[in-house]
């Protein structure tokens, strides 16, 4: 399980219900057009965090059922409500997913031992590999690198979503831990993360740029820096118009754009103004070219 992984938007209807026509489509564009190398559901990018669990357990079932085996499914099923992380784990490995992966329990500021004893108590309930997701600026949770040995010692732990901009301790927890996967979770680094020792990325920009971001993988993998360093100078050119109008918002209008029906965002995000579709419609000519 290695490779540009989508971490997959999620269309609504206006009403916030799921919208399974166009989720559909955006499954099927991220496996056949994309052609990533597998879908993290669940994530931030899915705006999981304001689903209910019955929602969370739906988006589980209708991604699993259009992408049936053709790529790796990982369920990101994070919660406050540890019991709740642990329901949604076993329905996800009941359907067959692949991998589960659980952010850092964010808002208390929790004490390292207080999280471990969250991700020992996931890993053991629910028996299923999971990805530590590490994303400091959200959680405000910073691991060392020995926590992170804690934490990737637990049976099923087979990685981490590394969403942090400190090189330096990714490459030394690869070189200490060459067993384990590392994620890179930022895309608009994908070049140094990838030279840092990621043995693949986790990003919401795939479901747009999955194509790029594959290539600029492969011509590091190919010790070609040239090409990717220009790929990369490419896909954030595209990041930076998402950044201007909102992530998640810029993805959908941008889907719409090329006929899918990517849906309303979830209450209580905005929509985008008509000044900031027709901005953030400049993408097109960056990734139709």
């Amino acid at each position: 399980m290695k490779g540009i992984i989508t971490a997959l938007i999620t269309p609504f209807h206006e009403d916030g219900t799921i919208n399974e026509k166009g989720l559909k489509e955006i499954v099927r564009y991220n496996i056949d057009t994309m052609k990533v190398n597998g879908l993290y559901v669940g994530g931030s990018t899915s705006e999981s965090f304001l689903m209910d669990e019955k929602q969370k357990q739906q988006l589980f079932a209708l991604v699993k059922k259009e992408a049936g085996e053709t790529v790796p499914l990982i369920a990101q099923i994070g919660s406050l409500h540890v019991e709740e992380a642990v329901r949604l784990g076993n329905e996800a490995k009941q359907l067959g997913y692949d991998a589960l992966s659980a952010i850092t329990p964010y808002y208390y500021k929790f004490s390292f031992q207080e999280i471990k004893a969250y991700y020992q108590r996931l890993t053991e309930e629910t028996n299923h590999p999971m990805i530590i997701y590490s994303n400091p600026a959200f959680t405000g949770a910073q691991f060392s690198v020995d926590d992170y040995g804690e934490l990737l010692a637990f049976p099923n732990v087979i990685g981490v979503k590394y969403t942090d901009t400190d090189l330096a301790k990714l490459a030394k927890l690869k070189q200490m831990h060459p067993d384990k996967i590392f994620f890179s979770g930022a895309d608009e680094m994908l070049f140094p993360f990838a030279v840092s020792g990621a043995d693949g990325a986790i990003g919401s920009t795939y479901n747009l740029i999955g194509k790029e971001a594959i290539q600029l993988y492969e011509a590091i993998q190919a010790s070609d820096l040239k090409t990717a360093r220009d790929v990369q100078s490419q896909m954030n050119q595209v990041i930076d118009y998402l950044l201007d109008v909102g992530v998640y918002q810029g993805i959908k209008h941008v889907f719409k754009q090329k006929g899918l029906d990517a849906g309303f965002m979830k209450f209580p995000f905005r929509e985008l103004t008509e000044e900031e579709k027709k901005n953030v419609e400049k993408i097109l000519g960056i990734i139709e070219k």
